[in-house]
């Protein structure tokens, strides 16, 4: 297969030659693995997928390590989180940076062992799907923000995206990439992987149960996340779904976007929305099984949202940095007209904040951002540039505050 140059590979060489200890995490299949052994090729590996493995390192972990010498390379770590603590020791005593990168699908379980274990000796890396800059070999590699600064640095590595919607079907797993793998049959693979390998020892139901409530989700990507609705359709209870929505979260098949909060945004929605990480997974699920059925689906300005989102969730991690606190969306009433108002993401950074829609349109409007305008009761905030993310073709202006940006500006 054709190894696919991932731009996160700079950064996760110096956090090898800065840190004792690196972890990526990352859902499975994004390749992990791939970058790991492609930019550390000397280190040694060891897979905790393997049960003898995992239980040498668990009952004799000097004979582990004197079978698997550092510098050393232990995938899919989560699965016996013991070793932290003899790492933490090896750590300790060396002086050298880079002994150990650790890698694994399971965030919350990692981060919890790391924070008890290897605390101030681990730099955490997230590794993502294949971005569109990667897939078409752009090497520009800094976060979205949609400043004057951004918009015209970004203009400079512009490149078409041809076939966008195949694309937003094909998903961002690299394997779809750099193989002739048939695309239905992947995804049917990796369900069912996911479920065997990491789902069943996290839930006590059935695949079946569960295979429903992943469709169930799926086909809600994009919209506020209600535990009742969903528990609805399958048939369990309202914190069997929040707990199924956590691990789903943790293993890094779903993102939950927060709402933004501010005191004088009384009337903002609490709610959080839940976006799939890979728009292919989220297809294959609910069975919108050709690009062109999507595109003319009633889900496809759901699929488009999503997929923008993951995006730009991309650019951030790319680039080393956390998003965590930056990338919200608003809801609610509190702009001076009937209904509930939306403005799609909202990122904050350096006391500004930038309102941004996203629409599946070639015909922007500057009414689409009306709402914007709610961002100014934020007194120790200010509003930033608002944009308009959508299928036109060129940048355009709408007002002195607004653009509307083809999405290749992502």
């Amino acid at each position: 297969m054709e190894y696919i140059k991932r731009a996160i590979s700079p950064i996760l060489q110096k956090r090898v030659e800065t840190s004792k200890c690196v972890l990526v995490t990352g859902a499975r299949q994004v390749g992990k693995s791939t970058v790991i052994k492609h930019e550390f090729p000397d280190y040694n590996r060891a897979n905790f997928d393997d049960r003898l493995t995992r239980l040498q390192a668990k009952e004799e972990p000097k004979l582990f390590f004197m079978n698997n010498p550092c510098p050393l390379f232990i995938d899919e770590v989560q699965k016996e989180n013991a070793v932290l603590e003899e790492i933490k020791l090896r750590v300790d005593e060396s002086g050298e940076n880079g002994r150990f990168i650790l890698s694994g699908s399971q965030k919350l379980e990692l981060m919890k062992g790391m924070s008890e274990s290897l605390a101030g000796r681990v730099a955490v890396t997230e590794l993502l799907g294949l971005s569109l800059r990667e897939i078409h070999g752009i090497e520009y590699n800094k976060h979205f923000i949609p400043s004057e600064e951004y918009i015209n640095t970004r203009e400079k590595e512009m490149k078409p995206y041809s076939e966008l919607w195949e694309t937003i079907h094909r998903g961002s797993y690299p394997e779809l990439y750099s193989s002739e793998r048939d695309w239905q049959e992947y995804y049917s693979s990796y369900v069912a992987t996911y479920l065997e390998r990491d789902i069943n020892e996290l839930i006590s139901s059935d695949s079946i149960t569960f295979t429903k409530f992943l469709t169930a989700v799926a086909a809600r990507t994009g919209e506020m996340l209600s535990y009742a609705n969903i528990a609805s359709e399958i048939g369990v209870s309202e914190p069997t779904v929040k707990s199924w929505i956590s691990i789903l979260e943790r293993t890094g098949i779903v993102y939950l976007l927060q709402p933004y909060s501010a005191n004088v945004l009384k009337r903002a929605i609490k709610t959080p929305k839940i976006y799939f990480r890979d728009t292919g997974l989220a297809c294959y699920l609910t069975r919108w099984l050709t690009p062109d059925t999507l595109k003319c689906s009633a889900v496809a300005g759901n699929m488009f949202e999503t997929f923008v989102v993951s995006e730009i969730l991309k650019s951030y991690v790319n680039e080393g940095k956390d998003y965590r606190f930056n990338i919200f969306y608003y809801r609610g009433k509190d702009k001076s007209s009937t209904g509930e108002n939306e403005i799609d993401l909202i990122i904050e950074e350096n006391g500004i904040l930038y309102p941004i829609e996203i629409k599946m349109s070639g015909n922007p409007k500057a009414s689409m951002a009306s709402t914007n305008v709610v961002l100014d009761k934020v007194t120790e905030k200010s509003r930033g540039m608002g944009v308009i993310l959508c299928l036109i073709d060129k940048k355009t202006y709408l007002r002195e505050n607004l653009v509307a940006l083809p999405i290749e500006y992502i």
